[in-house]
This record gives structure tokens, C-alpha cells and sequence, in this order.
């Protein structure tokens, strides 16, 4: 059976499991220590039936943010670290590493005019951040909207990712900045 909430259509077992995870699941222990393996189960399975797809081996970390996750997209092996916050329409590779205390922006505000005030301007246009396969993003992450992460990239520690880098690139740094090449 499908619902309408404010004109986005949802099954209903995707609304129970939402409510379930935000109004339980995620406050859950981390996925390891105590209860670590029983939290990340439940996570994993409620996860499943919201996201877009969802591959297998995948760890949604305490605390994580996605939305509605109607759209997510994440593959085999990779995780959603604690904390962290990341749009409803992200998509995520295989073997993804995620630290505590990402967030991922799909929108910014506007500000190109100077005649009215930046709270008065609205949003700019929603884009889509692809992160590809075997990435690590360190802690504290924190990614402008529209990013595109290439195959085997290290994103380190409170980076402010700013722009796209080819594969295998280290990058850190605000604004961000390639430290070297891992080839």
C-alpha cells in the first residue's frame, strides 16, 4: 500500500520502518562494544526496507541522519558513520568508510542577489553527491553540496570539501586541497 506525505509517495512498510528508526534504532549502541552486534542488525534491516537500495555488509552507525532515505543508494561494505548526516537521494559505493561527524549538504541557500536580504532569497538548486567505490572519509567531514568522490579516495580529518578530485586522491584541508596521489 502506498501513502502520500506532502507529495512525496511512500509504502507504508517504509514509513513504519522510519518511524522505528528515528524513534528508536538510532539511538541504539554503536556497532561494536556492548550490544553492538544485535544494533547494527536492527539498523541494517530497518534500513533495507527505506533506503533505495542496500547492499549487503552495510553498517548504519548510531545517530546517523538520512531523511526520508527514499533515494539512498549504498552498496555492499560500507557505512554510515555515528553521527552523521547525509541527503535523502546520496549515492555511496562498495567498501565506503564513514568516521563520526560527517555531514553531507545537498542544498545551499541563495545569495546571489544583494537587493534583498540572504534568509529572504530561498534555496538554491538540491544536488546529488556520488561518493564511489573504496573511500574513506575521515572524522568531521564536512561536504558542499553536489560532490563527487572518486574510486579510492582518502578524505581526511575535518576536511571541507569544496570541490572533485580524481581517483585516489588524499585530500584535506579547509578549503579543501589533494595532499598527494595514492598511485
Amino acid at each position: 500500500m502506498i501513502m502520500k506525505i506532502r507529495g512525496r509517495s511512500f509504502r507504508i512498510s517504509q514509513v513504519i520502518c522510519l518511524f522505528l528508526y528515528y524513534g528508536f534504532a538510532r539511538f541504539l549502541p554503536c556497532s561494536y562494544g556492548v550490544g553492538g552486534k544485535i544494533s547494527k542488525q536492527i539498523r541494517y534491516q530497518l534500513c533495507k526496507r527505506i533506503f533505495k537500495y542496500c547492499g549487503k555488509n552495510v553498517n548504519v552507525e548510531r545517530l546517523a541522519n538520512f531523511g526520508s532515505g527514499l533515494n539512498v543508494e549504498i552498496d555492499d561494505d560500507s557505512d554510515l558513520g555515528i553521527n552523521c548526516l547525509v541527503p535523502s537521494d546520496i549515492i555511496i559505493g562498495k567498501h565506503v568508510m564513514m568516521a563520526p561527524n560527517c555531514y553531507i549538504f545537498s542544498q545551499n541557500h541563495e545569495v546571489s542577489r544583494t537587493d534583498i536580504p540572504m534568509n529572504k532569497q530561498g534555496f538554491a538548486l538540491k544536488k546529488k553527491t556520488i561518493i564511489e567505490d573504496d573511500v574513506w572519509i575521515g572524522r568531521n567531514v564536512t561536504m558542499t553540496p553536489g560532490r563527487y568522490i572518486s574510486k579510492g579516495s582518502i578524505i581526511g580529518t575535518c576536511c571541507l570539501l569544496c570541490k572533485d578530485f580524481p581517483e585516489y586522491s588524499v585530500v584535506g584541508g579547509n578549503p579543501s586541497m589533494l595532499i598527494k596521489s595514492r598511485k
